[in-house]
């Protein structure tokens, strides 16, 4: 990567024929419920003209979209977009959603399938759920100027949404993902793979989810791309392939002044016939009521904070170290703390309580979180980590703007 310029080219000289754009997660809730209800482009600010440039526009679609109320008990926050958003997507246009979250089942069967209308009758594709397990893992093939693009999107299915049999998004089944790569490779120009995994707001992935999307690389990726953290987290090139860790929100409004939470960026992805010729990663803030493009000093800082956790990650083991990091930060006190939470909201509101301590121990970045935690404490080195990834997790959880 040219972190001066935010640009990557493949190496093998050849020419972009098409171009597409990628974003991170984008629902129309809070402040922006209304904005995107009445006038929708405004929400894109200076970005719309750039949205518009390219052949496609790929985005996370984070939550349901429908009028129903039968909410869902499940661990986190609950998220819901109305039938009338969809405008927020179609004024683009947004050809293709990606949908395998933590948020598309949040309102339900009935509530995933008035989005799935919603969406067909508008002329929006899909990807990542389904009605069907089968339906659900059905990767994506679209067109792009004569380019074949093939689109598989996983997810770590939490709160048990994950597609065993029945309806659900494509969960954290690896292998199976990797699988489809392979048979999709033949078929199509380039493959891109789009996972919905990590732990929130740090700066860094947890080395499963390294091994995951490099695993995607391995079965022949030409792109890899992740959110869920709501923070932009680094790149990193695996065997000459991008992998870009965490876009960070997008059209997605939380109330808090943290900068990483109020910043991220857009992928614009060149496509060849061989492969990704290029990207770019375009960045942005989230305002009250729109989104703008960084510029000036604001886009050179954030060129620098994307060095600073790409590097790591140029280094074999670096996401260890950092994910050591984040397990020191926590520590016992965290853990015991995080306990006694949940002991307390059991008490509390059962039902909620128990769909929170069942999404720690079912859920991947949970999982893998409580037992490297308690592996450290058992091998006394919780409070060993290097000084880099702690003064980092420090500034990803803390600065403002």
């Amino acid at each position: 990567m040219d972190w001066n310029s935010g640009k990557w080219r493949s190496g093998r000289g050849e020419e972009a024929v098409a171009e597409i754009m990628v974003t991170g997660d984008w629902a129309p809730i809070r402040k922006f419920d209304p904005i995107i209800a009445g006038e929708p482009e405004t929400i894109y600010g200076d970005l719309l003209q750039v949205l518009r440039q390219v052949d496609l526009r790929i985005t996370n679609l984070e939550c349901p979209l429908t009028d129903g109320e039968g909410q869902i008990w499940k661990s986190g926050s609950m998220l819901k977009g109305l039938p009338i958003h969809i405008g927020g997507l179609t004024s683009v246009p947004f050809e293709v959603v990606t949908m395998a979250n933590n948020h598309v089942f949040d309102y339900g069967l009935e509530g995933f399938r008035e989005t799935q209308q919603v969406l067909a009758e508008h002329g929006v594709r899909s990807v990542g759920s389904g009605p069907t397990g089968e339906e659900a893992w059905k990767p994506l093939i679209v067109d792009v100027k004569g380019v074949r693009l093939g689109i598989v999107n996983f997810s770590e299915g939490e709160d048990l949404t994950a597609a065993n049999g029945g309806p659900g998004v494509c969960g954290w089944e690896v292998e199976k993902a990797c699988d489809i790569v392979r048979e999709l490779k033949p078929q199509v120009d380039s493959v891109l793979v789009i996972g919905h995994c990590g732990v929130e707001y740090v700066p860094f992935p947890p080395p499963y989810v390294e091994k995951a999307f490099q695993a995607m690389v391995n079965a022949g990726a030409d792109l890899v791309i992740g959110h869920h953290p709501h923070v932009p987290q680094g790149v990193q090139i695996y065997k000459g392939v991008p992998i870009c860790y965490s876009l960070g929100n997008y059209v997605f409004y939380q109330e808090t002044e943290l900068i990483y939470r109020k910043t991220g960026y857009m992928v614009q992805a060149g496509l060849s016939k061989n492969g990704v010729a290029e990207i770019e990663l375009l960045p942005y803030e989230i305002q009250t009521d729109r989104l703008s493009p960084l510029q000036g000093e604001k886009r050179d800082w954030f060129f620098q904070s994307m060095e600073q956790v790409s590097t790591p990650l140029a280094k074999a083991g670096g996401a260890n170290e950092a994910w050591n990091g984040f397990l020191c930060r926590y520590g016992k006190k965290g853990f015991k703390d995080e306990v006694q939470r949940l002991m307390d909201r059991i008490e509390s509101e059962p039902k909620k309580g128990a769909a929170m301590f069942r999404n720690r121990v079912t859920t991947m970045q949970h999982q893998q979180h409580w037992i490297d935690a308690l592996s450290r404490m058992i091998d006394s080195t919780i409070d060993q980590a290097p000084e880099w990834s702690l003064t980092l997790l420090e500034q990803w959880l803390t600065e403002k703007r």
